[in-house]
């Protein structure tokens, strides 16, 4: 049901973005700017990159970590910095409330590219059997004449449309529809109280039809991401707040029990030889990225302002971390 007083844009994918609909599009650049104390949300705060974020945004600003299962992340997280809540994002009404009068957002949910347990619904299962079921549940008359490749292909992809129905947490419901009911809860939740969100999404989006990304988009999801990023962008577009789009490369480090730091994140990966970070406006890097690094720029992002409305690529390599200030020079030059 779509509320009253609301404007529905269309998506690529068919799905509808909810807009005010006595707000025209802003310039981005009358966004207010986030000040010490004005509330950051985090949703997917007990994800291996959402705790760091979450942890690290407690120095500078009031954090709601959001979370279909706080109690992970219950000890690594200062009780007194840190307001955790539960919330799924097939739950808009406890999205709403977590994210009641957040001037910002970080989007740290996501799934698995191929089907893993972490498609199931609570995360925690094996799907195996799920997806063996559907992909032998074809339909004969439609199958009819079709060769090998092309009957695999249709397989495939009713196997992909039976699960994202069955609500398990695929690519399509976490990151394109999932996406969706943050951005209609938020504005619900917030209002005109919006000033910044960030997304942590992928290399490779803008590239999907480019080896070696079509093999990692055999799911849809790189699909799936750009089709929430899309959203944000016309959302932001029409509410004037501002947006930041992260590309990160294959994820590695960790795991990250240990939340004592002095200054930056970096710290938490020490062993490392590759904490050189490498950071250009678009979808053009290839090479992978430490979980920290991600955690300590999407925290530098939300402190500095910098790179609003814009996306961009970071990956390590062989090298020392950047100091605070060389890292923000490299934001603030994007």
């Amino acid at each position: 049901m779509i509320a009253a007083g609301l404007l529905v844009l269309p998506t690529a994918t068919g799905l509808v973005l909810p807009t005010a609909a006595r707000r025209r599009a802003a310039p981005q650049c009358m966004a207010a700017s986030l000040e010490p104390g004005d509330k950051v949300a985090v949703i997917g705060a007990s994800g291996n990159v959402g705790k760091l974020v979450t942890l690290r945004l407690s120095d500078s600003f009031k954090v709601t970590g959001i979370s279909r299962n706080p109690s992970r992340v219950r000890d690594f997280l200062p009780a007194d910095k840190v307001e955790l809540c539960q919330a799924d994002l097939d739950d808009p009404a406890a999205l709403e409330s977590a994210l009641s009068g957040a001037a910002a957002c970080v989007i740290c949910t996501g799934t698995t590219a191929f089907p893993t347990q972490a498609w199931s619904k609570s995360g925690e299962e094996g799907v195996r059997t799920a997806v063996i079921k559907a992909l032998f549940e074809g339909d004969e008359a439609l199958e009819e004449g079709l060769n090998p490749l092309d009957l695999l292909k249709s397989r495939w992809q009713a196997m992909l449309r039976k699960l994202d129905g069955q609500g398990y947490n695929t690519p399509r419901n976490v990151d394109e529809k999932g996406t969706l009911t943050i951005l209609k809860a938020w504005e619900a939740a917030a209002g005109e109280q919006r000033k910044r969100l960030i997304m942590l999404s992928s290399i490779g989006v803008q590239r999907r039809t480019q080896m070696p990304f079509p093999v990692l988009n055999a799911c849809g999801v790189l699909d799936a991401k750009a089709a929430g990023e899309e959203a944000i962008r016309a959302d932001a577009a029409a509410a004037g707040y501002s947006y930041t789009i992260v590309r990160p490369g294959q994820l590695f480090g960790g795991p990250y029990d240990n939340n004592y730091y002095l200054g930056t994140l970096f710290q938490l990966d020490k062993d490392t030889e590759t904490q050189g970070v490498k950071m250009e406006r678009g979808d053009t890097l290839l090479g992978d990225t430490l979980r920290s690094t991600l955690a300590e720029v999407t925290a530098q992002l939300m402190e500095s302002g910098a790179a609003l409305d814009l996306d961009f690529v970071v990956v390590n390599e062989k090298g020392e971390p950047p100091s605070v200030e060389g890292l923000r020079q490299t934001l603030a030059s994007l």
